[in-house]
């Protein structure tokens, strides 16, 4: 899925500072809105069963969870510290019928404790029902439930990809994509399982050498064309040593030696990552320090694919849950424009 640019033209200085306003603007309505602290539980188990039935909930009601959410997010770190067991869980883009496989195969939260890797929305038809049941279920759960940033969870991308034009077309406004992507700029961008699993969506960075220097970086913005946070969430690893140039047009290569040289400065024995699809569903890089999990079936409805998802135990023992996609009598079929191909 190429980025398209590494830099932001001068031209767009300006846009970019109006943005900022229009951000820091819809912030303020956000905090000073329906007062989302008053939600119940039983409030969020409701809304949670109507998604679970692929059914909407209200504009008013997104924007209670949002704001909700957004207090629960302000308190995590760029490296959130998940402790074991949990399982780890690829890409979704939208397949709302697959996500309900997931939790078939691998049981439902808060029962289970889930760790999703970025990439909710875009290319499936049910992004709208895909990220709210999810944000949904880290309210009702906070801490059974670790929601990371992707490259999609993004303003720019989810205006080419299809997200915005889904949540224009069920709720016939932007509100509910400006409540989502305003949550985007605070989901975390890594997680720590058990002080010795690093998990992120894309990949390293050359501007990166320790989780320290994540801790540091402001994550509450719109994802950068280039630099650190970028690469976080579009880089690839590749048979290569050191760093190459990825032809996504964002993020870098990254080779088995780079690989070794981060997990050592910071005693780590894996890293988990999603942002490629794989046709087993997961695939063992570097003598088995890096894996990546790909969690959509049938990708794009049409790839071929199966979904694996990662189960790690107490004792760090690792196992895949592979599964493909939900049977066609179990899934509708929205009708869609096509949108552009990009580099899968």
């Amino acid at each position: 899925e190429k980025q398209g640019r590494r830099s932001t033209p001068p031209q767009d200085k300006l846009q970019k500072q109006q943005q900022q306003q229009q951000q820091q603007q819809f912030v303020k309505s956000i905090v000073g809105g329906a007062c989302a602290s008053t939600m119940s539980s039983s409030d969020v188990d409701e809304q949670i069963e109507r998604l679970r039935r692929c059914e909407i909930i209200s504009e008013s009601e997104v924007k209670q969870l949002c704001t909700k959410l957004r207090e629960i997010l302000v308190e995590e770190s760029n490296v959130q510290r998940v402790d074991l067991p949990v399982t780890v869980c690829g890409d979704i883009h939208g397949q709302f019928s697959d996500l309900k496989q997931l939790f078939k195969v691998g049981g439902e939260c808060p029962d289970t404790n889930y760790l999703f890797m970025g990439d909710f929305v875009d290319r499936g038809f049910y992004s709208v029902e895909t990220f709210l049941l999810l944000i949904a279920l880290k309210v009702r759960y906070p801490d059974r439930i670790t929601l990371l940033r992707g490259n999609h969870e993004s303003r720019q991308i989810t205006q080419i990809y299809g997200f915005y034009e889904e949540c224009v077309r069920k709720y016939g406004s932007v509100n509910v994509w400006r409540y989502c992507t305003e949550i985007f700029d605070y989901l975390s961008l890594s997680a720590v399982i058990a002080d010795s699993i690093f998990c992120v969506h894309g990949g390293l960075s050359p501007s990166i050498n320790t989780l320290d220097q994540i801790r540091t970086m402001d994550r509450k913005q719109e994802v950068p064309h280039d630099g650190p946070m970028c690469d976080l969430l579009w880089s690839d690893p590749e048979e290569l040593e050191g760093w190459g140039l990825s032809p996504r047009g964002a993020g870098y290569l990254f080779g088995g030696d780079v690989v070794q040289q981060f997990n050592s400065a910071n005693s780590l024995e894996l890293i988990c990552r999603a942002h490629q699809l794989v046709m087993d569903g997961y695939k063992w890089m570097f003598n088995e320090t890096l894996v990546t999990v790909w969690s959509a079936p049938n990708y794009c409805y049409r790839c071929g694919n199966v979904a694996a998802i990662l189960e790690i135990d107490m004792q760090r023992r690792k196992q895949f849950k592979i599964f493909p996609a939900a049977p066609q009598e179990t899934r509708a079929v929205a009708a869609k424009r096509a949108v552009p191909e990009y580099f899968l």
